[in-house]
């Protein structure tokens, strides 16, 4: 009988498997020798450069992993999850997994669900959350409607691995026997602060005359990310020296683009980017005013460029900026807060020049090395 263990990774979109979880999948293969499964919908293409994540998915099938496509609905209550979860727990009870490993919260609830008679026969089933709908600065129907889900499923947890502190925390006072802390998913820092660009000719390629500010967002464009704060402070402002630049795609484009042309901002929409080290350094201001985010990548890139950030105040940014120091943080619906952190940083070169060395520093924990060796550990403990 062979001795390699059999690993099952879900997730809700190829894209979440390509951005999060790709160094992972190589280790539990090449490392670990581990029979890899993956569940998700490899179809939705929405958030993604398609031609890449087509790329990747091939490149999966060339490497054999073993792939399986299932759509899962974002909704937890929709009925297409009743297919989804039928789907995920036959696949689970025709392979003796040693590991089911899930992400993101619909795709985990019914993973957990459909793993149940496998937990009890020994299978190992970890919840990686990269941020609760719950958390300090949450309003009250979220905690309504997540935290006793989120609780009551830890019940068919064995390991609950959180990406900010404040979850850890809160994960602790659940019914997981294991709950793990790790510092993100990783960014290449030394790639970010390695990437040389002359800040003039970049601006003058997308559009930005070379004495203006340019404010960049880095994120899809839906209501989580919560760009239209932006575009509303710099519609106070009224200034045509700062320009808004959006990277990445989504569903609320034609409304933010309505928004700005109302407002009389000058937003620039560059679609998904492949070049983001380059934009980060190019950048004057980062903005981040998501009303939830886990931990938030984007954040963290912008500050490895030494690029001072713009941010809400909610949970996992707070892993990493200081208001006044790297930055400043608002409210996720104070237009007037973000309006005046922008004119601060706007109006006053030698401030975001002081700033560089602080938004270095702040971010050194989430170097990518730091995240994976985490991440990693906990799987050697599981599996080896």
């Amino acid at each position: 009988m062979s001795s390699q263990k059999k690993v099952l990774i879900v997730a809700s979109v190829v894209s979440f498997i390509e951005w999060f979880n790709k160094e992972n999948l190589e280790f539990l293969k090449n490392s670990l020798n581990c029979e890899v499964h993956i569940v998700c919908n490899f179809d939705y293409m929405k958030d993604t450069d398609e031609n890449r994540t087509r790329a990747y998915i091939q490149k999966l099938k060339e490497g054999s992993f073993k792939l399986h496509n299932i759509h899962f609905a974002r909704s937890p209550f929709s009925l297409q999850n009743v297919d989804a979860y039928k789907k995920l727990k036959q696949i689970i009870d025709e392979n003796d997994f040693d590991l089911v490993h899930c992400h993101t919260p619909t795709a985990s609830i019914l993973t957990r669900l459909a793993a149940k008679k496998a937990r009890k026969n020994g299978t190992t089933v970890m919840y990686t959350c990269h941020g609760f709908h719950f958390h300090n600065a949450a309003p009250k129907k979220n905690w309504l409607m997540f935290y006793p889900i989120e609780k009551w499923m830890s019940r068919y947890t064995d390991y609950l691995v959180t990406i900010n502190k404040e979850d850890f925390n809160r994960a602790k006072t659940f019914h997981c026997p294991n709950v793990r802390y790790i510092p993100g998913v990783g960014v290449d820092i030394n790639r970010i602060k390695g990437a040389k660009v002359d800040k003039k000719v970049y601006k003058k390629s997308i559009g930005i005359p070379e004495d203006c500010v340019m404010l960049l967002s880095v994120g899809e464009m839906i209501e989580r990310k919560n760009h239209e704060v932006i575009i509303k402070a710099l519609g106070k402002l009224k200034r045509d020296d700062i320009y808004y630049v959006i990277c990445g795609k989504g569903p609320l484009k034609e409304y933010l683009e309505q928004l700005s042309k109302s407002l009389g901002v000058r937003t620039i929409f560059l679609g998904f980017r492949n070049d983001i080290p380059e934009l980060c350094n190019t950048a004057d201001i980062s903005a981040f005013p998501s009303k939830i985010e886990g931990l938030g990548l984007a954040g963290i890139e912008a500050m490895a460029a030494g690029v001072p950030l713009v941010s809400s105040n909610v949970h996992g940014i707070l892993d990493y900026v200081v208001d006044g120091k790297t930055g400043f943080t608002c409210k996720p619906d104070d237009v007037d807060g973000f309006a005046k952190a922008i004119e601060s940083l706007a109006s006053n070169v030698e401030l975001r020049e002081s700033m560089h060395d602080a938004c270095l520093k702040s971010v050194e924990p989430f170097e990518i090395h730091n995240a994976l060796n985490s991440m990693w550990n906990i799987y050697k403990e599981i599996l080896g």
